[in-house]
């Protein structure tokens, strides 16, 4: 469940940090903490979020690697840009936009039930 919380809020860190957020915003996009009150999602939804969630972590592991590898911040953002795309690929393809991903996540941090209910389906 540590893990879980913690890839979330990175997912969320990275995912805020990055152009895909930015897109988001351009088209109607609404802050994800407005829907984090929400504790009735249902099971097909917290389903494809932890199926993007897994994916997130992977992509996470993978590019924080690289990125503590660079001598540059430049290319640190470079990665951190690419982690974003790919983590809005996974996020979509698990059948979720990038508002309800990120309402999820601030829900199953902030909201108990929405948390049990996520870790009972892991």
């Amino acid at each position: 469940m540590k893990k879980l919380l913690a890839s979330a809020s990175l997912s969320l860190a990275l995912l805020a940090a990055g152009p895909v957020i930015a897109q988001e915003n351009s088209q109607g996009y609404n802050d994800p903490a407005a829907g984090a009150q929400q504790a009735s999602y249902n099971d097909a939804e917290l389903k494809q979020f932890i199926e993007a969630q897994k994916d997130i972590n992977g992509i996470r592991d993978e590019y924080m690697t690289k990125i503590e590898n660079v001598d540059s911040q430049e290319k640190a953002q470079e990665l951190q840009i690419e982690a974003n795309g790919e983590m809005a690929e996974a996020i979509d393809e698990a059948g979720l936009d990038i508002p309800t991903y990120n309402a999820i996540a601030t829900a199953y941090n902030s909201n108990p039930q929405v948390r049990d209910r996520v870790d009972s389906m892991m």
